[in-house]
């Protein structure tokens, strides 16, 4: 084959090609070591539970109609979930008055809902940006030590904020951007300075960005029972929907530009990627209405942040507490309402287990190892392979996962998709030119 690959199909064919590229998406995997003692500890007493992964792959018919369910997660997982425990049953959604009830079917459970935030993620904007979107000015650069990032990425989303509120909304603002713009740059974030700056520019508190509080809004918040945090997550649940809706608020959006923006920039991390998720790649709106349907007919009550499930093994239950109610919550089930960690070593993908488990790939902080720019392989040794390339949000880019291509990173993700095309058609034109031996 003068050095082309010699794929074998599992019908018994075989392929034999130029060059090969791992493509396949997301990928499955068998459980984390937490996930495994969740599972022999469900085998021991008789109790359901589902792993982390893909709500297309998961088996909810083991969940018990009727009976009280901990769920660990608020993400899209969890949104995917509660359609198949809830209409995927027999539910059905109507609408009276504007709003959205829920009929139930009879066959749901009741799912106690709780994660590290203790709310779901935002829901998309249904706007536009008043203004073009301006190019970040640059307080994070590759460059900007772990330390300091945070506070970087928090200022990059500010200005972000202020520039779509200053040039889309002007009236609600005391001063013009061309003499708020010098002045916010200088000043450090989360100083007096800064703060008087915004108060002195932006009269109306509910324009002002609250980032720790947008973050984390339950943090250092107590209720004394769960009806009491249900009142609040309701109240939480309107005023999203309907800000999301209305494009007086479309500086929210110039901040997921900015959320987008950074992400070509800011390395690997899960407090960023976290953010990203919960501000930016939340569900549609009417996700967000049925869940809040949901929780006023019962079948969904929320549990807070903090959320920490444990094991009786006396009781033979799951028991969650978490910090923003007093006392616990038992159950006979659980679910891992998110997404499997990114893993080569425990990926399901037969052709990438057969790989891993010859040397001929390997795993960077759980994904599978390529060269930058051209996206090859990096096998157990360090080799790079001249015909294999991989490509996805399951990929890195050599030492410190520079390359690292998150989920939905569109743009970066189009970029790296040409530059491959290229590099394919040399590989290949190249194969086709060579003389035969």
């Amino acid at each position: 084959m003068r050095g082309g690959q010699r794929v074998e199909l599992s019908g018994g064919g075989a392929l034999e090609v130029d060059a090969v590229v791992l493509a396949q998406g997301h990928q499955g995997a068998l459980p984390a070591p937490p996930e495994a003692e969740e599972l022999a500890f469900a085998a021991r007493h008789g109790l359901a539970y589902l792993p982390a992964g893909y709500a297309a792959d998961l088996d909810p018919g083991v969940i018990p109609a009727g009976e009280p369910v901990l769920v660990r997660g608020a993400g899209l997982a969890f949104v995917d979930l509660m359609a198949l425990l809830a209409s995927g049953r027999g539910g059905r959604f109507t609408e009276h008055g504007g709003e959205l009830h829920y009929v139930p079917g009879g066959s749901e459970p009741r799912l106690f809902v709780g994660s590290r935030r203790g709310v779901p993620y935002h829901a998309k904007t249904g706007y536009r940006l008043a203004a073009p979107p301006p190019g970040l000015p640059g307080f994070v650069t590759p460059g900007t030590p772990a330390g300091e990032l945070r506070r970087a990425v928090a200022k990059e989303l500010a200005y972000a904020y202020y520039f779509e509120l200053f040039n889309g909304h002007p009236a609600r603002t005391r001063m013009g951007w061309d003499a708020f713009e010098p002045a916010f740059a200088q000043a450090e974030w989360g100083g007096k300075e800064l703060r008087a700056l915004i108060t002195k520019s932006v009269p109306r508190f509910a324009d002002r960005l609250h980032l720790d509080r947008l973050e984390r809004p339950l943090r250092g918040m107590r209720f004394g029972d769960l009806a009491g945090l249900g009142r609040w997550m309701a109240g939480y649940l309107t005023a999203d929907l309907e800000r999301r809706a209305d494009p007086a608020h479309s500086a929210d959006l110039a901040m997921i530009h900015g959320l987008n923006a950074l992400r070509a920039v800011v390395p690997p991390d899960p407090w960023f990627q976290g953010l990203y998720n919960y501000l930016a790649s939340g569900p549609p709106a009417p996700r967000l209405a049925e869940l809040r349907a949901l929780a006023r007919a019962g079948v969904v009550t929320f549990l807070g942040e903090g959320i920490r499930v444990g094991r009786d093994e006396r009781a033979g239950v799951w028991r969650a507490v978490g910090t923003s109610v007093p006392g616990a919550v038992e159950a006979r089930a659980l679910v891992e309402a998110r997404l499997p960690e990114p893993t080569v070593a425990r990926s399901t993908d037969p052709l990438l287990g057969a790989l891993f488990a010859r040397g001929e790939c390997r795993e960077a902080a759980g994904l599978l190892d390529v060269r930058l720019p051209d996206r090859r392989l990096v096998a157990r040794t360090g080799a790079v392979h001249p015909r294999r390339f991989a490509l996805g949000p399951w990929t890195a880019g050599g030492p410190g996962i520079a390359g690292f291509a998150r989920p939905g990173a569109d743009a970066p993700l189009l970029r790296q998709t040409d530059a491959l095309a290229r590099t394919l058609l040399s590989v290949t034109t190249a194969a086709r030119l060579r003389p035969a031996a």
